[in-house]
């Protein structure tokens, strides 16, 4: 079992999580985290959202800010706006931010 806060990086102003993102992936969701090959691990995310002018990346924010229980507004992509591979910024309570993704992610019986 992969460790939930692995993905994840608390700092002073919010939560950085690292996010592996499939574009056009049929629907909006998170899908658990995941260990890459070179040890590093992920919170695997899918949007419908085409990676065209941002609409993918802009999902991704939404799909998180929600996961998070926060605004929209909140969540931005700060690297990898053009890869698949992202770290996200949201800001807020670091320790509420966490435990609101962790709960998102276990009430939906992904692999935490």
């Amino acid at each position: 079992m992969v460790d939930p806060l692995a993905a994840c990086r608390l700092c002073l102003d919010g939560l950085m999580v690292s996010v592996r993102l499939t574009p056009k992936g049929g629907r909006d969701a998170l899908d658990g985290l995941s260990e890459l090959a070179d040890g590093r691990v992920v919170l695997k995310a899918r949007v419908r959202s085409a990676p065209e002018n941002g609409e993918a990346n802009a999902a991704l924010e939404a799909l998180l800010a929600k996961a998070c229980d926060t605004g929209k507004s909140h969540a931005s992509v700060t690297t990898g706006a053009t890869s698949r591979l992202k770290t996200v910024m949201i800001s807020g309570q670091p320790d509420l931010l966490l435990a609101a993704l962790h709960k998102s992610l276990s009430d939906k019986g992904s692999p935490v």
